[in-house]
């Protein structure tokens, strides 16, 4: 199927690793051209290399601190506004509310939360101005399913499925559309780095990391793939799914209804 996708300008946050960078694989394959932005520069300049093989003139880098307003304004300020915006960035530390000090949600939700907030305020009035535009917010399932182990990480992410659902809901008169995809756990380099710490530990090698992935845990046995949440992103920023606004897709496998 073509999406429609080609020649259209995608600006994906989080964009060299994982989730973000599927996403940016997926969107050129389409035809689009993608401008990724993170903090690590050597890593953008290696994913930039892997992923714009045949198509580097469609690829353009940008090394940010998001987490800052300064980074988020500077980042906007030297950018054509793109036709679509995925906000990605942002990874928050687990633990129970007597684990975190109020310094450790402040510094992980000025990123993930506060990001999403600030990109958002900042590029709709632009979207709005030219009559067009679409969001796409990368959540997460922790926002429907609350747990007191991620205490942070749940709580931020039902505000941001809030604020989707409340920005889309106000999107469609100016021409936009705004949602997002909650992703259960998905095999991303932090899963597969995090399992290879604990084969090491606990078989003594690293390169068993596999073993460590329990089935019974997952929906079809496995978590998901970052490739699959890149495919349903491809299709619901691209223009034949026009009519989709202010939701939110749980991605799950159903794992929400089978306690998996």
């Amino acid at each position: 199927m073509n999406l429609d996708l080609t020649g259209k300008k995608a600006l994906i946050t989080g964009g060299s690793k994982g989730i973000g960078r599927a996403i940016a694989e997926a969107l050129l394959a389409e035809g689009a051209s993608v401008t990724l932005v993170a903090r690590d520069a050597a890593q953008l300049e290696q994913t930039r290399a892997q992923i714009g093989e045949g198509c580097v003139d469609r690829v353009e880098i940008i090394a940010a601190d998001l987490a800052s307003d300064t980074g988020r304004t500077g980042l906007i300020e030297a950018l054509e506004t793109p036709d679509i915006l995925i906000n990605n960035a942002g990874a928050i530390r687990a633990g129970r509310l007597e684990d975190l000090a109020i310094a450790d949600w402040r510094q992980d939700w000025e990123l993930k939360v506060f990001g999403y907030v600030h990109l958002c305020q900042l590029l709709m009035p632009k979207m709005a101005a030219r009559g067009s535009g679409t969001i796409l917010n990368i959540i997460g399932m922790a926002g429907r399913a609350n747990r007191a182990a991620y205490i942070s990480g749940s709580s931020a992410n039902a505000a941001l499925i809030a604020f989707t659902q409340a920005i889309g809901a106000e999107a469609q008169q100016s021409g936009l559309r705004v949602f997002g995809i909650n992703p259960s756990p998905t095999l991303t380099d932090r899963m597969t780095d995090f399992m290879k710490q604990k084969a090491a530990a606990e078989l003594g090698d690293a390169s068993r990391w596999q073993e460590m992935v329990e089935p019974g845990r997952f929906p079809y046995g496995r978590p998901a793939d970052p490739c699959e949440v890149a495919a349903l992103a491809c299709m619901l920023v691209s223009p034949l799914v026009s009519y989709l606004n202010g939701t939110v897709i749980d991605m799950d496998g159903g794992g929400q209804w089978t306690g998996s």
